[in-house]
């Protein structure tokens, strides 16, 4: 059913797709670089739809030279592949060889749900048909014998034909092409049941028969279809938040050029560095500085929160935020497929394609499927062949088999939850990479949390400083500036009114340090004092942040932390749900253990450098804990790799959000112990569609076996079951996630008339 989902075949012409397939020079000219000589392609494959479908495109494209990997992703119906060299390999027909004509891009199924129409169009048809056999098959159970009898049969031919031809051709297409190209797939049993069922009662019919399964092999299909377009629908439904991310995306803006001429270019085609004119309502295109205008900004799609933002020249907007009031100049910062819209899409359609556990074990189960169903129904067929020698009946009973053993409700059990729970997670500002993280955010029972930009807001403000010159202020200030870090930000946002005169030469930023350069032939050092004080050996005694000039120390700092929203309460949450909390912080001892006073977690190491805090998620797994590390700069980066999973803020460093497996959007810190919550639920949900789907084959298969099942309640127990894995799925939606959400509604309605 669902895993056999409907081919996009039905919206296109697929023999017309095989000659309009790129060329490889496209390839090659599309393809994303990664560095280190690795080169991804996104190739959309229309025709896929089932796991047997996944398992033979990721085994055929992994197996040709230069290929690293090849990862399917079902939902969106794209492959992603990653390669190295400089001619694209022979993918393009590889998977034209197996029966997947390839597209660069899926622009061509967009619009209107093509499938979704054909689908329903064909339930009608098949539903209409059934109904009417249905009525005529009452009259023969009543006693119509003879010729009465026979016409009834003839009629009851003549109406299953449009549905054979025109409802079944979704199964027996899928099934032909899986077939031609030497491979099985989940609709080849389900085209054998429904032709078996049909030529059966046609024999019948002729000869002269007591009995024809008419009313069987439409119901059948009637029923297989309902149940594949509520899983269509269903599948579609909870794939909505990125549906919604890309219908935020305008397909164009207008680029001033350096004439001041205007021109419409589409999304695609804006560069970085380029100038355009976003005029007051629409959406933000790419990732951009304003150069002129002032207006406000809705920033919520980025932070979750109603509250408007200022924006004037100068201030750095993300792709997807909606401009309000007024219009505006922007330079691009990035190109549409680099912004931040772009890369919450590519994590929205990643969490969907992770192979964890949980899903590896349904992959393989499912790939079992057709050799044993079929040598299962062979079996059938024969043991009663053996014991009654009714060949009618025999084969009446091996297509029930056949069609009660669809692994669909397997195949469907881990996927779906973790679509639902991309979802659930999206909505609540969180981002998750795949869904093989969401399996392991489930097992921690330790939290590790970097101490500024994590705990704090990232943005300390500047307390106190010794005096300096004006001289080796500027210098001070220049040092601030050509750094990243939070208290260079702090330090240079306290001294905004010194204009930009110092040149520095040999400028270097250690992680975890500080920053170095000359200048007036002198070595500068802004950073830990132990590092900046040090002429070249860093030791591992902390004592602030300080200004240095050859070693010697010239200024301290002193900076005020500020916790993020809701730090108590999200580090409250955690402690309740039995975590083991700590702070791993590069900052002095008195700050760190401030904040771990506030938050009340007496675990805290102060003065580590990234090297060590690698070392202690290290001890921390080998003496069996399962860690997560929430971290937001580039020092935190290894250590976030080293835990058994990590999260960390959008306002991290670019380092630190690549090897993050989940991003939260809001400054809240509440998103850590929510995404634990909901990966609990996810794999609860898991376990028990693992255990509907295992039990639902259990006793279905030895009833059908014993010929207790005919092939109509074979295809309603077969839909069933994978309606019933994806409703339990859909429950991780519902409970206090609904509620939350309707009592915000309901508050959000109440302000309103009370403004009013």
């Amino acid at each position: 059913m669902s895993c056999c989902g409907t081919s996009a075949g039905l919206a296109i012409d697929i023999e017309a797709a095989k000659t309009a397939g790129p060329s490889a020079d496209e390839i090659l000219f599309a393809a994303k670089t990664l560095g280190d000589g690795t080169l991804q392609t996104d190739l959309s494959i229309p025709s896929m739809h089932c796991a047997a479908c996944m398992r033979a495109i990721e085994t055929g494209l992994s197996s040709l030279p230069n290929v690293i990997s090849a990862r399917v992703n079902l939902s969106t119906k794209r492959v992603t592949v990653k390669w190295t060299g400089n001619e694209a390999p022979a993918f393009l027909s590889r998977l034209q060889s197996l029966g997947y004509p390839a597209h660069l891009t899926d622009e061509f199924v967009s619009g209107k749900d093509k499938t979704l129409s054909e689908l329903l169009l064909a339930v009608g048809i098949a539903g209409f048909a059934t109904g009417n056999i249905m009525l005529l098959s009452v009259s023969v159970w009543s006693g119509a014998e003879g010729a009465t009898r026979d016409l009834f049969h003839w009629v009851s031919a003549l109406i299953a034909i449009p549905v054979i031809v025109f409802a079944g051709r979704i199964y027996f297409r899928s099934a032909w092409n899986a077939l031609r190209h030497g491979r099985m797939n989940m609709d080849v049993p389900i085209a054998i049941g429904v032709s078996l069922a049909y030529a059966t009662s046609l024999y019948e019919t002729i000869t002269h028969g007591e009995h024809a399964y008419f009313d069987a092999s439409v119901s059948l299909l009637f029923f297989l279809l309902i149940g594949r377009t509520l899983d269509h629908v269903m599948r579609d439904k909870a794939r909505a938040a990125v549906s919604g991310l890309v219908r935020l995306s305008p397909r164009g803006a207008v680029r001033i050029g350096k004439d001041g001429n205007r021109d419409y270019l589409p999304l695609g085609e804006i560069e970085p560095g380029m100038h355009l004119a976003i005029a007051a309502g629409d959406r933000i295109p790419v990732n951009a500085t304003v150069i002129d205008g002032v207006s406000e900004l809705d920033c919520s799609l980025a932070t979750g929160e109603s509250v408007t933002r200022a924006i004037s020249p100068g201030s750095d907007i993300l792709a997807g935020t909606h401009n309000l009031s007024g219009p505006l100049v922007i330079r691009a910062t990035a190109a549409a497929r680099d912004s931040f819209l772009a890369e919450m899409v590519g994590l929205m359609e990643a969490a969907e394609q992770g192979r964890g556990t949980y899903r590896r074990l349904a992959d393989r189960a499912s790939a079992m499927y057709s050799p044993v169903v079929h040598i299962t129904a062979l079996a059938t067929f024969i043991g009663w062949m053996i014991l009654t020698g009714d060949w009618h009946h025999a084969i009446t009973v091996a297509t029930a088999v056949l069609i009660i053993t669809c692994p669909c409700a397997l195949g469907l059990a881990v996927p779906i939850v973790q679509v639902v729970a991309a979802r659930r997670l999206f909505e609540n500002g969180v981002m998750m990479k795949d869904g093989g993280a969401l399996e392991r955010l489930a097992e921690i029972d330790t939290v590790v949390f970097d101490k500024t930009g994590t705990l704090t807001t990232g943005s300390p403000v500047l307390q106190s400083q010794s005096t300096l010159d004006d001289t080796q202020m500027r210098i001070a200030v220049a040092l601030a500036r050509s750094s990243k870090h939070p208290f260079s930000r702090a330090i240079a946002k306290a001294h905004s009114h010194i204009p930009d005169t110092v040149r520095l030469e040999d400028v270097k930023e250690y992680p975890g340090l500080g920053v170095e350069a000359r200048s007036g032939g002198h070595a500068w050092r802004l950073g830990r004092a132990s590092w900046a004080m040090a002429p070249f050996v860093p030791n591992r005694t902390t004592n602030g942040t300080v200004l240095s000039r050859d070693g010697v120390l010239l200024l301290s700092y002193d900076f005020l932390d500020i916790l993020r929203p809701d730090a108590v309460a999200a580090t409250g949450a955690l402690r309740e749900a039995g975590m083991q909390l700590e702070i791993l912080s590069g900052d002095r001892k008195s700050a760190v253990a401030h904040v771990a006073s506030m938050l009340s977690i007496p675990a805290f190491s102060a003065g580590v450098l990234p090297v060590d805090k690698v070392d202690r998620l290290h001890h921390l797994k080998a003496s069996g804990a399962r860690a997560l590390m929430v971290g937001d700069g580039i020092n935190d980066a290894p250590a976030m790799m080293a835990a058994h999973v990590s999260m960390a803020p959008a306002s991290a460093a670019d380092i630190g959000r690549s090897a993050a497996d989940f991003i939260f959007l809001r400054d809240s810190l509440k998103a850590v112990p929510l995404s634990l919550k909901v990966a609990k639920h996810a794999e609860r949900l898991v376990k028990q569609n693992f255990a509907l789907a295992i039990g639902y084959n259990l006793i279905a298969v030895p009833i059908a076996v014993m010929g207790h099942v005919t092939p109509l309640i074979a295809a309603i127990a077969m839909s069933g079951s994978s309606l019933l894995v994806i409703g339990n799925a859909m429950r991780l939606t519902a409970g206090e996630g609904w509620w939350t959400r309707r009592l915000a509604s309901l508050a959000w309605t109440r302000r309103k008339v009370v403004d009013a």
